[in-house]
């Protein structure tokens, strides 16, 4: 159930957790785009990251990048598709 809430900006938002599937970032840029988006996550915000494998190399860059600001778990656990759901803390 999503719900809308007023941030500072003063837009309306829904509060849907947001979703990035991993396969439709090219290869190349796939770490950095994502880590990009999870780390614009304002405090209590989640973003749920899907894959074709367990993500363990990106949750590793994060916490290099970003280090204890995210806690993430697991929604889905393989084997054909993971999907970890990402907060600010």
């Amino acid at each position: 159930m999503s719900q809308s809430t007023a941030c500072q900006c003063g837009h309306e938002h829904d509060t849907t957790i947001p979703s990035i599937n991993v396969l439709d970032i090219p290869h190349a840029v796939r770490h950095g785009a994502v880590i990009g988006a999870i780390t614009q996550l304002s405090e209590g915000g989640a973003l749920d990251v899907v894959a074709p494998h367990n993500p363990l190399p990106m949750m590793a860059q994060l916490e290099d990048v970003a280090p204890g600001q995210f806690a993430h778990s697991y929604v889905t656990e393989g084997p054909e598709q993971w999907t970890v759901r990402f907060t600010r803390n």
